[in-house]
């Protein structure tokens, strides 16, 4: 049966500023997503979400955005591919100081909001990232969408772990529907466990046009800053279970996968 990793976005308040239940997510995912500054997070959050990852063994994880702490990092911004390629390197860095402090280290990284969606479908942008990355540390595992990153990080010998986003709606391409129009966010809880077991056990999602396409997923991305996100959190990790799923952090689903290629 699959394996699986179940990743989340967290450290994502700000000052006294807080979103989502970080504390509970944390008993549930395999993995973190952690904010770096440029669209939430500072030094006190950082250093409190990393400490409980470690105390957990939750996989690390950088999430950096563009430079977009109002917009909450989900506004384009115009940046050089050189500009894109310094703000990575500066917030792995800095998690990565909080991750070496408290004896773990940081796993992966997968970009957030607007330059997420970017780096799927611009080479230079995409390039960007990966150089920061191998760079940085050639054995970061890179969390994308299919796509220009994910093509990116191969070339450059990083490992790649494709992410599956089940509470989205997917177009005929295999890319997100955008948030502009109607029907992109999925809100019945039943339907996003259904599309998420599917998803993991079969390979398969349906897209907003009705048709099945193939779809890999070696992480599941779960939201926690809406209402519900919790119970639905905890939901899709039993019915996984219940389904044969083994969770784990993505340095084990990759290498269950390279066991059974």
């Amino acid at each position: 049966m699959p394996t699986v990793d179940l990743v989340a976005d967290l450290g994502e308040g700000f000052g006294a500023y807080s979103i989502g239940d970080d504390k509970a997510l944390l008993d549930i995912v395999s993995s973190a997503n952690i904010a770096c500054g440029f669209h939430a997070g500072d030094p006190d959050i950082m250093n409190a979400t990393v400490a409980e990852c470690v105390r957990k063994g939750v996989g690390i994880g950088a999430h950096p955005s563009f430079p977009d702490l109002r917009g909450f990092g989900r506004r384009a911004v115009d940046l050089t591919a050189d500009e894109v390629r310094n703000d990575v390197v500066y917030q792995l860095g800095a998690l990565t100081a909080f991750a070496a402090f408290h004896g773990g280290s940081v796993s992966h990284i997968a970009p957030h909001g607007r330059l997420g969606n970017l780096v799927a479908t611009r080479a230079d942008y995409a390039g960007a990232v990966a150089d920061a990355a191998v760079r940085v540390d050639p054995r970061l595992i890179v969390l994308a969408q299919d796509g220009e990153l994910a093509t990116a990080a191969a070339d450059r010998g990083l490992p790649v772990a494709i992410v599956g986003i089940a509470d989205r709606a997917y177009q005929q391409d295999g890319t997100l529907v955008p948030r502009s129009q109607p029907g992109a966010v999925i809100h019945d809880p039943a339907v996003i466990v259904e599309r998420t077991v599917r998803m993991v056990t079969e390979g398969l999602i349906t897209t907003a046009s009705g048709q099945d396409i193939a779809i890999q997923a070696d992480t599941v991305l779960l939201h926690g800053d809406n209402p519900g996100a919790v119970e639905l959190a905890r939901l899709i990790r039993s019915e996984l279970v219940n389904a044969g799923v083994t969770i784990a952090p993505l340095a084990q689903v990759l290498a269950a996968k390279q066991k059974v290629s």
